[in-house]
């Protein structure tokens, strides 16, 4: 009976293609997610404009816009909704603790790139620890030819409870505090003060802050680069200890979830924290110091 059952798995693995109960890959590429289509414990969150997703989706997938993960509390753009306004967008997602959530968006510019990590961050801070997104996201499924649809899919909602990791989040206090490593992930003219975006009011960084820019976690197609190459970048900024107590920030919390969220899902770094309301919320105070056109 015992080589029967084997023999009728190995038959469904072959009709089928897999079997299911795989684990959740960090980073999902678009073959995985393919082969997963039929899960019933995964959930696909299409977080792009509700006319983008109608005009053709992954099948499966769930519209969810990035603005109902980060809401705008002024004088604040990119902020975790309150718990209980989160949960309504989790449960209406069909997402419970158990499932596997696959974050798909565009990759055309880079907040677009880095939505993606920021809403699966958004989730494992949620205490959804099964998130990830997928690699190039709608513009690499689309590039590798595979399925698409434009069903509107209705899911039937969850009850989940959750309760937010606050060991993931930093304040200005954490970072006043002066005991963890600071990491600006902004590009090179934001850090140096050459230049700042509108929404906020004075150009710099943070006093101590090392750089580490996002934007270079991505190649020119809005896919990532070799793991290597990442790691590579990381130790030579942040170093090797997977223990040391970092806090990343850029100017709203956007641009820093996708280091955040690499260096703790791939590259194993066990105290990462996003300073979520960044340099924002720090120039609100106008005596708290910025610094300019130094590495210090």
């Amino acid at each position: 009976m015992k080589k029967t059952g084997m023999l009728v798995m190995m038959l469904l693995v072959l009709c089928v293609g897999q079997v299911w109960g795989a684990s959740l890959p960090a980073i999902v590429s678009t073959d995985w997610l393919e082969q997963n289509l039929g899960n019933p414990d995964l959930r696909i969150v299409d977080i792009r404009d509700l006319g983008e997703y109608k005009a053709g989706h992954i099948p499966g997938a769930v519209s969810a816009a990035y603005g109902s993960w980060a809401i705008n509390v002024k004088p604040l753009d990119n902020e975790v909704p309150e718990q209980e306004d989160l949960q309504d967008v989790i449960r209406n997602a069909g997402i419970s603790e158990k499932t596997m959530v696959v974050v798909v968006g565009k990759t055309d510019t880079i907040p677009n790139q880095v939505n993606s990590p920021r809403v699966a961050w958004t989730l494992q801070y949620a205490g959804i620890k099964q998130a990830a997104f997928l690699d190039g996201g709608i513009s690499k499924w689309l590039a590798d030819k595979k399925p698409m649809s434009t069903d509107m899919v209705k899911v039937v909602p969850t009850t989940v409870s959750i309760k937010f990791q606050k060991n993931m989040m930093a304040n200005k206090a954490d970072v006043t505090a002066g005991k963890a490593m600071l990491v600006d992930s902004r590009l090179p003219e934001f850090y140096f003060g050459a230049s700042k975006v509108p929404h906020v009011k004075r150009p710099g960084k943070i006093a101590g802050a090392a750089l580490l820019p996002s934007a270079w976690l991505f190649k020119k197609d809005g896919t990532l680069r070799e793991v290597s190459e990442i790691e590579a970048m990381a130790v030579g900024v942040v170093g090797k200890d997977k223990s040391k107590d970092m806090i990343l920030y850029c100017d709203s919390g956007r641009l820093s979830a996708g280091f955040v969220y690499v260096l703790t899902n791939v590259l194993g770094y066990k105290n990462v924290r996003m300073y979520d309301a960044s340099l924002q919320d720090w120039v609100e105070d106008p005596k708290a110091p910025l610094t300019m056109y130094n590495w210090n």
